[in-house]
């Protein structure tokens, strides 16, 4: 770890970051300033946290792999603009599948989740807002999961609502379009970054905590990356005004944005302030305090809900596809967004900590009393990529100084490490079975070694954020 200390040639003070690289990975100082730039107003809690990974993609405002903490207000543009975007990890209880299997396994996901979608209507709108309130207690009644599944999602899949409104706010609030919407698709991969991986575990680290968590050398190991559907994508578009999004949304947006913001507004005075606040470039911070404070977080918050109940109904849908064309059993090992804005304690004080690309990391003593956590702590992912091997692993001692978080993965880093040549053709001669959204046979593309996501997470390790549980070995991929 070091605090990266700037000073701005005018003397006015800027935001000292915390910064988790070293010389193997440095973060990129053009990235470093644009951090500093844009919490430079922010009220903040703590110094910026950049952590592994740290790169920035084009149609988001902040670079990824960040965690930023507020106090009194949250800052949209800290995250991304469609909540809940997460990954998940289940276990199967066979040995690794025939090429005909992983074949027909894969054709049932495309089949399911189409690209581009489909517009056949899944939800009703009752159910878009039960989604929206009750978050995966809604999954997991319309799919049949159980307490096991809930237990292993964070927070339980669920925001309390009621104090900002409930339901019945949510019903008023909700623009009609958006809901409509919604019903469209309750679930999915899609490609780009997101993806749907059958892996083997090929290592254990900790024995004790990978037997408490289900999971040992051999098993065959499902993870899988999506988005939070599509009301999050809505609702980020709605109180704030974004970089990227499609042209349908952008259309969308042009009518419904001023009609849900200023038609009832109630005042003009209070129009201005609306105006200001989700129509400028920049997303000005949002004092939570007030009435429009609770609209705010109540908006935040089911996003966040309607994220884990999209990502469940995902889920239930991979555990059908795994008994049909694996005759196996599919088994939770935890559910974690990476895109979020949670009200979290720092220095002793009430804070927003707005992750970007980045996982909570919760250790054992905050999560005491957990049916399944209290005595790991919650785990978390940190993929490869395809071609390599990613690892599971749990919050270390340190992981406070983070915000108690973690990077979502280290593609970046691995690129780096090919690219300069400090990283190779893996030396056993593996291979990845890549699928696509086609009919085409899958392609076999020849895997990489671990030097890249070794070493990425070998600066967690080494700060004392995370201790690895499991390296997970990659055999089949759909992207």
């Amino acid at each position: 770890m070091r605090v990266d200390v700037f000073t701005h040639p005018t003397g006015d003070p800027v935001a000292d970051l915390t910064v988790f690289d070293n010389a193997d990975a440095p973060a990129d100082p053009v990235l470093l300033d644009r951090v500093r730039a844009g919490t430079a107003a922010a009220d903040l809690a703590a110094p910026p946290v950049v952590l592994p990974d740290f790169c920035h993609k084009e149609k988001s405002e902040m670079p990824s792999s960040i965690a930023v903490a507020t106090r009194d207000a949250i800052r949209p543009t800290l995250t991304d603009a469609a909540l809940n975007c997460g990954m998940a990890l289940a276990t199967l209880d066979i040995e690794p599948p025939s090429v005909p299997a992983i074949d027909d396994f894969y054709r049932r996901v495309r089949e399911r989740y189409p690209n581009p979608p489909g517009w056949r209507f899944e939800l009703t709108r009752d159910e878009v807002l039960r989604a929206a309130v009750e978050g995966a207690g809604f999954a997991a009644q319309r799919y049949d999961l159980d307490g096991h599944d809930i237990d292993r999602v964070e927070e339980f899949g669920h925001l309390p609502v009621a104090e900002y409104g409930g339901a019945a706010r949510a019903r008023r609030e909700l623009p009609w379009i958006c809901v409509q919407l919604a019903r469209l698709r309750f679930g999915s991969i899609g490609p780009s970054t997101h993806f749907l991986e059958l892996q083997q575990v090929e290592e254990v680290f900790e024995p004790e905590i990978a037997e408490h968590l289900g999971v040992h050398v051999g098993q065959v190991t499902m993870q899988f990356h999506n988005g939070g559907g599509v009301l999050t994508g809505q609702i980020g578009e709605m109180y704030a005004r974004r970089k990227s999004a499609s042209r349908l949304l952008r259309t969308e947006m042009a009518l419904q944005k001023p009609l849900t913001h200023l038609a009832g507004a109630g005042s003009l005075a209070r129009a201005r302030q609306r105006y200001a606040t989700y129509f400028s470039v920049g997303c000005p911070s949002i004092p939570i305090e007030g009435d429009e404070g609770r609209r705010v977080m109540l908006a935040q918050r089911l996003s966040m809900n309607y994220g884990f109940a999209y990502r469940l109904a995902t889920y239930a849908t991979l555990r059908r596809f795994a008994r049909e064309a694996f005759g196996a059993s599919l088994r939770l090992v935890v559910d974690s967004p990476h895109n979020s804005v949670y009200e979290e304690t720092v220095d002793g004080r009430p804070a927003f900590v707005h992750r970007h690309n980045a996982a909570r990391a919760w250790p054992s003593e905050l999560m005491a009393g957990h049916p399944a956590f209290a005595e790991t702590g919650q785990p978390l992912l940190v993929p490869g990529t395809n071609r390599t091997s990613s690892f599971l692993c749990v919050p270390a001692p340190q992981a406070h100084r983070s915000l108690y978080t973690a990077c979502h993965g280290t593609g970046s880093i691995i690129s780096s490490f090919v690219r300069d040549g400090r990283s190779g053709p893996d030396p056993r001669g593996r291979h990845t079975l890549r699928y696509g959204y086609t009919d085409a046979a899958p392609r076999e593309v020849p895997q990489l070694d671990d030097h890249g996501v070794d070493a990425a997470v070998g600066i967690l390790i080494g700060n004392g954020l995370v201790r690895p549980v499991a390296r997970l070995r990659p055999f089949a991929v759909l992207t």
